[in-house]
């Protein structure tokens, strides 16, 4: 399973990471094995709000890269 997310689910703090605005660059510093190491890990995180509007919207909603929809 591919983090929802994508790569930026498995940053850690202190991870290296490199900025580059010319290029159109936003990369993590991390070596191959390291990042398949963290992907095999990973779990999709409980949501933090189950009820509610909060909650209603954690369950509809989309990711960014789709829409963002709720519909």
């Amino acid at each position: 399973m591919r983090p929802s997310g994508g790569t930026i689910a498995l940053v850690r703090e202190g991870d290296p990471i490199t900025i580059d605005a010319h290029r159109q660059l936003l990369q993590l510093d991390v070596d191959d094995s390291e990042i398949a190491r963290r992907r095999a890990e990973w779990r999709q995180p409980e949501p933090r709000y189950k009820r509610g509007v909060l909650g209603k919207f954690a369950a509809l909603s989309r990711p960014a890269n789709e829409g963002a929809g709720t519909g």
